[in-house]
């Protein structure tokens, strides 16, 4: 089987839907990926992520590399076996955290060298050595090592590391095993759109599976975030995948679904989960908040969730308060309930060619009165 095939059964202007085919099963388009930093989708069994409409996580090649260790993982089964998640996993090369470490690393031109942030032990990666953590981990769809420049990075530092990314794109396919996944590229650029053009480019001469957007949601403004998307996503071969990294705002799902993309990841549900705030389609509502004291209300009425169906706001906020371990798990099942849900309907309002109609109804409950038609044209 090959590592990786795109079928597009539908589309709606730039909006589309169809299953990504991996080695372990099928992805229904477009995605949200859950992610799996420590080879857990953080309080919850993989059943009940699956229940809950993931079709593939995400795991860390970082944290799993800095512990247990790569070596562990796969004499254990590698990812899937050791989490026990049968379906597809993409990893991420490690790169990000990595660069966030900031004056804990050095970057050259064969890769980068960094403390762990465990214990300060020195380790050095490399496309190579990214590339062969990720098939230790068996990973179905592997990132190329790529920097993730600071924002705010001048021009002249942005066209270099692109460059330098695209080289490091090639030495990740040259080390890659026969056993090896799919490996997507990582287009980089900043804010600069013929950057990006640049890197799509140099990235595109080579044999990638499919792409991802980098670089963004890193504090750039929202409008000039969806500028440089609906700009570079054209230019991107359009029989492979889009991925956009670390953009999980349930508006932001809405909006980069119609301009082409077809993956999604973030911590954002799940860390929100963790802070007593829940996603609902009317924004986001504060379980700090003393108002729902003695509120026995769902945390969404018309939610058909496990959290939604049996307990009510008083009881989530007293378990929230009280520190109790079942409230983090309540709320991960509703927060990524929502936005699974909310995937799950793009896809059925692409399919039936009314993917502006349906945006707009989702916009307009997330956002103050007016804006919604706005943010879509």
């Amino acid at each position: 089987m090959s590592r990786l095939s795109l079928d597009i059964t539908a589309t709606d202007g730039q909006a589309r839907t169809g299953s990504l085919g991996t080695r372990r099963g099928q992805v229904r388009l477009p995605a949200f990926m859950p992610v799996g930093t420590q080879g857990t989708v953080k309080g919850l069994l993989p059943e009940e992520v699956s229940a809950l409409g993931a079709d593939m996580i995400l795991g860390n090649t970082y944290h799993l590399m800095i512990r247990p260790g790569v070596d562990t993982v796969r004499a254990l089964g590698g990812l899937h076996g050791f989490m026990d998640w049968p379906g597809p996993i993409l990893t991420d090369s490690g790169g990000f955290q990595v660069f966030s470490l900031s004056g804990l690393r050095r970057l050259d031109e064969d890769g980068v060298s960094f403390r762990s942030h465990l214990d300060g032990d020195l380790l050095r990666l490399t496309p190579e050595t990214a590339i062969e953590a990720q098939e230790g981990l068996g990973s179905d769809l592997m990132m190329m090592l790529d920097e993730c420049p600071p924002p705010g990075s001048p021009r002249e530092y942005l066209e270099q590391s692109l460059k330098r990314d695209a080289r490091w794109a090639r030495r990740a396919l040259d080390a890659r095993s026969e056993k090896g996944g799919a490996l997507l590229g990582i287009v980089q650029g900043g804010v600069y759109s013929d950057l990006r053009s640049l890197s799509v480019e140099l990235l595109g001469s080579l044999d990638l599976d499919g792409y991802a957007l980098g670089g963004l949601s890193v504090g750039e403004p929202k409008e000039q975030m969806m500028e440089v998307i609906a700009q570079t996503v054209p230019q991107l071969p359009a029989h492979k995948p889009v991925y956009l990294m670390g953009v999980g705002e349930p508006a932001d799902l809405v909006r980069c679904v119609g301009l082409g993309v077809d993956l999604f990841d973030c911590v954002l549900p799940t860390r929100m989960a963790r802070t007593g705030t829940l996603l609902t389609a009317r924004g986001r509502l504060n379980l700090k908040n003393s108002r729902f004291k003695d509120d026995p209300a769902p945390v969404e009425e018309s939610c058909q969730c496990l959290t939604c169906r049996r307990y009510s706001r008083a009881y989530l906020r007293h378990l929230f308060n009280a520190r109790e371990l079942l409230a983090y798990r309540l709320n991960t099942i509703h927060n990524l309930h929502y936005i699974l849900k909310l995937m799950a309907g793009l896809r059925k309002a692409i399919a039936e060619n009314r993917y502006q109609s349906y945006a707009r109804e989702i916009l307009a409950g997330l956002e103050p009165t007016g804006q919604a038609r706005a943010a879509l044209t």
